[in-house]
Order: structure tokens, then C-alpha cells, then sequence
């Protein structure tokens, strides 16, 4: 049941980002009165799933869900109709329209991605608000839960105070990927300031661990259950340890250290049950473990407990379209700096990078609509950026020929647009084939 609720997120995401690009392209070539041969939702090669004429246009959806296109008359695309391109042109082609026309037509599909995400981040504004820790409540700093940030020098109990000298005020979702994306941070250990410089391959090294988040607020050891064979028949279910040994025990971290340091014996441990302390003994395992599988305290009994305050900030209309505007330019902006590491050989990010298992597997396995809206705006910026890269048979490719012309006053020949064309198709390929092995190659090595 997992997995056909993340196929339908995944589906679902996609098949709405593909049409609206698509419908990018589709209304302004027919608002310039150029034919649009073909709509299509994935691609039909051989044959189509389902199709239907309507005018000039056959709309329909293909097998292969690898993206969508938009066939329009007179164009050099990845049909390659070299035949219609011999004939004479004619007015109702793209190749007779002028080049500010072709150009629009063109940067349609980008435009639309943008603006998706940018009104998502908006609607999830007003609808959702904004919720966060202020980093000043974490006053016993965040729990570092990989290890290659232990090695690049931010431990557990540190306080994060700025990232690249942009003081962080709220513990949120962007905080993890700005952890990634940084070069230095800034923190506070034991009451003195200290900076920390990244590697340059720290993503890199981040991979080579369980994937999840790099940090996040310092939680308690709560007991979910236990096992049959535990020896510890005296803790419950809901039990969160407040000491162990006589030491403090106040965060999953610090009893996890305890119970490391005492291995194969006997402690006394005070534990909240029921909201009274409670003094036991505990048995730890030659491994260090206590035969119980943590559990966890919803946000409303953390608050409760004084371990920090959540805040939820609500917006109106109004508010929300400055929110949204600001995130999504961030979002906009973050993404470009991934691009900038990607292309970066000494980053060795490039290693990361995934095609479709991996957006696949970004989405939950519940159904969550704020989820789902939050990953599909960051996917709407993600292909927005992509398909205005450089590259011939991409949007971007396009629209620097376009621009060339405009400049020069020269338009490029047929010849010269389908041979960039093809050159542009081999390293969509290639690149296509790169993320997909990837994806592949980890799936082998995990």
C-alpha cells in the first residue's frame, strides 16, 4: 500500500507539472496563431495510451512517462520532421513568426514552472502558516545525526548561530539544506563561539551515510515498546528517562552515550511515567542497548514537557504573498547553488546526482497534501532552472539561438539548428542515462 500512495504522489506531481509546461508553450503559440500539431502527456513512441483530435491539435497520453511535449508546426524538435522542414514555410509555421514570438512561445514553459511554485508557496502560506522552533529555544543546542557532520566539526549540543554570516532566527525546514549548502557556520559550544569550515566535498561525504536530515532539535528517550526478550520487563511503554546512573538523561543522545559507557551492567534510571518520576533498574545489554524500541511524543506533549516552544505563525491573503514570494525565491536561489556545486568537479556532488528513483523517492509513503505541494513547487524550480539550461533540444537551447538572432539580426540555418539539435539530444541522453545509473548504482551498493 506504501508504494501505489507514493506512484500516485509521484504520477500525480508529475503529470500536473508536465501539462502545465506543456500549456507554456501550447497558448502562446496559439495566441500567435501558430499550429500546434501534437499535446501530449508523456511520450507515445510507436504508439499512444489514449488520443484524440480536437481542430488542428491531437491531444494524448503517452506510455513512456519520461516528460510530455507539445508539437509545433515549422519547428526543429525532437521529432526531427525533416520533411516538413523541406517544404516552403509557411504562415501558420513557427519558423515564420517573428523572433520576439518564437521567443515567448519558447520561454513559455519555463515561465509557467515559476510561477506554479511561486503561487504554491503563496496558497501553502495561508493555508498552512508557517511552523518552526525559534533557534534561541534550543537551549541545549541541535542533535547531529550524521556522522560526516561530526567529522566536518558540528557536534551534538552545539548551537548553530549563523550560516555564511546569515544569522539563523527559526529552526525550519530549510535549515538542513542550508547546513548542506554552507561553507562555514558559525556556533556556540560550552559558552564560546567558534566557526567551522566546510570541505569542499562535504556532500560527498554526507552520502556515504543513512540519508534523512544532517540535524534536529534534541528529543527525549521515550520507550515504544518492549521486546519479549528484554530484560527490562520493569520500563513501559510512554517511559521517558530523566536519569541514568545518576547522570542526566534528558535527550535520546545523552542516553544513548550512557548506555555505551555501560555496557553489560546493572544501573539505576529515573524515569517520568504518567507524569511522576519513577525509580528503576535497568539492565544494559553487552551491546549497550535495553531490548526497547524508542518512541516518540507528538509536538503538543514536547511543549508540554518544556523542551521547546513550537510556533506557528498564521498569515492573511495579504501576508502570504510576501511569504510565498520570499520563499520561493530562496528555494529559486538555493537550487542554483546546488547547480553551481553539481558542475563543480572538486565538490564531487555530481555523484548525488539522481533521475526518476530518486524523485520517487522523495515523496512519504502517507498521504500528506502538505508535503505533496511543498515537493511539487520545489520540483516546478528544479525544472524550470533545468530546462533553461544552454543546451540544444532543451527549452534553453532554443531560446540562445533565438537570442543570437535577435542580437545579430542573423537566424541560424535549418542545417545548423537540426545537427545542434541532435548534438543537444545525445546529451540529454547521457545525462539522462548518468542520473538514472546512479540511481541504480546505489540502489546495488545499499
Amino acid at each position: 500500500m506504501d508504494i501505489v500512495i507514493k506512484l500516485s504522489q509521484f504520477l500525480l506531481s508529475l503529470s500536473l507539472l508536465i501539462i502545465l509546461h506543456e500549456l507554456g508553450h501550447f497558448i502562446p503559440a496559439k495566441l500567435f496563431k501558430t499550429r500546434v500539431e501534437k499535446f501530449y502527456l508523456f511520450f507515445d513512441v510507436k504508439y499512444s495510451l489514449l488520443k484524440k483530435k480536437i481542430g488542428e491539435t491531437e491531444y494524448g497520453i503517452g506510455w513512456l512517462p519520461l516528460g510530455g511535449y507539445v508539437k509545433i508546426s515549422g519547428m526543429i524538435d525532437e521529432s526531427m520532421d525533416k520533411e516538413q522542414m523541406a517544404l516552403p514555410p509557411q504562415p501558420w509555421e513557427f519558423r515564420s513568426k517573428p523572433a520576439w514570438q518564437r521567443l515567448i512561445i519558447m520561454l513559455g514553459g519555463v515561465t509557467v514552472n515559476f510561477i506554479l511554485a511561486f503561487i504554491i508557496y503563496i496558497g501553502m502560506a495561508f493555508a498552512y502558516g508557517e511552523t518552526y522552533v525559534a533557534n534561541g529555544d534550543l537551549k541545549d543546542g541541535v542533535y547531529v545525526t550524521n556522522p560526516a557532520l561530526e567529522k566536518a566539526g558540528i557536534h551534538t549540543g552545539d548551537k548553530i548561530i549563523s550560516i555564511d554570516g546569515k544569522k539563523i532566527e527559526n529552526f525550519d525546514d530549510d535549515t538542513n539544506m542550508k547546513v548542506v549548502m554552507a561553507k562555514e557556520i558559525l556556533i556556540e559550544r560550552n559558552g564560546q563561539q567558534q566557526t567551522v569550515k566546510f570541505p569542499t566535498d562535504f556532500v560527498d561525504q554526507m552520502s556515504k551515510y543513512e540519508k534523512g536530515l544532517l540535524i534536529t532539535p534534541r528529543i527525549p528517550f521515550v520507550v515504544g515498546a518492549v521486546s519479549e526478550d528484554s530484560q527490562n520487563k520493569s520500563l513501559k511503554a510512554k517511559d521517558l528517562f530523566v536519569t541514568l546512573n545518576g547522570q542526566q538523561a534528558k535527550y535520546f543522545d545523552q542516553v544513548k552515550a550512557i548506555l555505551s559507557a555501560n555496557k553489560g551492567k546493572t544501573i539505576a534510571a529515573v524515569v517520568l511515567r504518567d507524569l511522576k518520576q519513577t525509580t528503576i533498574t535497568v539492565k544494559v545489554s553487552k551491546e549497550g542497548k535495553l531490548g526497547v524500541a524508542p518512541g516518540g511524543l507528538d509536538i503538543k506533549s514536547l511543549e508540554k514537557l518544556g523542551y521547546y516552544k513550537i510556533s506557528t505563525k498564521e498569515y492573511s491573503f495579504a501576508e502570504s504573498i510576501q511569504v510565498g514570494l520570499e520563499k520561493g525565491k530562496n528555494q529559486l536561489i538555493g537550487y542554483g547553488k546546488q547547480l553551481k556545486m553539481i558542475f563543480n568537479p572538486e565538490t564531487k556532488a555530481y555523484k548525488q546526482v539522481g533521475g526518476f528513483a530518486a524523485i520517487f523517492n522523495i515523496f512519504p509513503s502517507s498521504w500528506s497534501w502538505e508535503t505533496f505541494w511543498s515537493i511539487t513547487a520545489l520540483l516546478s524550480i528544479m525544472l524550470g532552472v533545468m530546462n533553461l539550461l544552454p543546451i540544444p533540444a532543451l527549452d534553453g537551447g532554443h531560446v540562445m539561438f533565438l537570442l543570437y538572432e535577435i542580437i545579430s539580426g542573423k537566424k541560424p540555418s535549418d542545417k545548423f539548428l537540426e545537427n545542434a539539435q541532435m548534438v543537444g539530444f545525445v546529451l540529454l541522453i547521457a545525462l539522462l542515462l548518468f542520473a538514472n545509473g546512479n540511481d541504480i548504482y546505489k540502489a546495488i551498493v545499499k
